[in-house]
């Protein structure tokens, strides 16, 4: 089990919260180890920038080379089994802004990724009602968010398998964790 790696440095948070490298990282996330060149075909965008982009995640730890798959000056790069996590409650206001920032960019491709979900959903056959959802709220304290939290990570984690280990008849599914306090609504309100 992959330990939590919390990113609250601003270098490593500003470096996150790029719409390309965000893509790039979903990109690998999905489908396993590819080139600059795989990538920047599949993501609509140059050899050389998807390099660049990528060179600078490997700086920070956030993809690695995978050098068993070179061949030359061709270089193959992988997204490494990470529990990457922001900090809790960030205090400085540059941390703050550039978290917010990554989170909104999560959103929108979460967003964008249900939308493609919706639209292709004939195509999926008896994986198209797939759709485990629920809703629902708890009353808890900050610390017990924070447990709450954890568990589901770890749940999470006894799931997550690499692309090379993951049986033929399994599909790449999207979970998604989101939480966040009820404005207006005090202890003891129905709600």
């Amino acid at each position: 089990m992959v330990a939590p790696r919390e990113i609250a440095d601003v270098d490593e948070l500003r470096t996150l919260a790029h719409p390309l490298r965000q893509r790039i990282l979903r990109f690998l996330g999905q489908h396993g180890p590819a080139t600059a060149s795989i990538v920047g075909k599949a993501l609509g965008e140059s050899s050389g920038a998807t390099s660049y982009h990528l060179r600078m995640l490997a700086k920070h730890a956030f993809v690695e080379e995978v050098p068993e798959r070179a061949h030359g000056r061709e270089r193959w790069w992988r997204a490494p089994a990470q529990d990457l996590r922001s900090p809790r409650a960030p205090r400085d206001p540059e941390v703050r802004a550039l978290v917010e920032q990554l989170n909104q960019l999560k959103l929108a491709a979460d967003q964008e990724l249900f939308a493609s979900f919706l639209e292709r959903r004939a195509e999926l056959g008896e994986w198209a009602d797939a759709l485990p959802y629920s809703r629902g709220s708890v009353r808890v304290t900050l610390d017990e968010l924070h447990e709450f939290f954890d568990e589901y990570m770890a749940l999470l984690k006894r799931y997550q398998r690499p692309v090379d280990e993951t049986p033929a008849d399994a599909r790449h599914v999207a979970v998604r964790f989101f939480a966040f306090p009820v404005p207006g609504v005090t202890p003891g309100d129905p709600s």
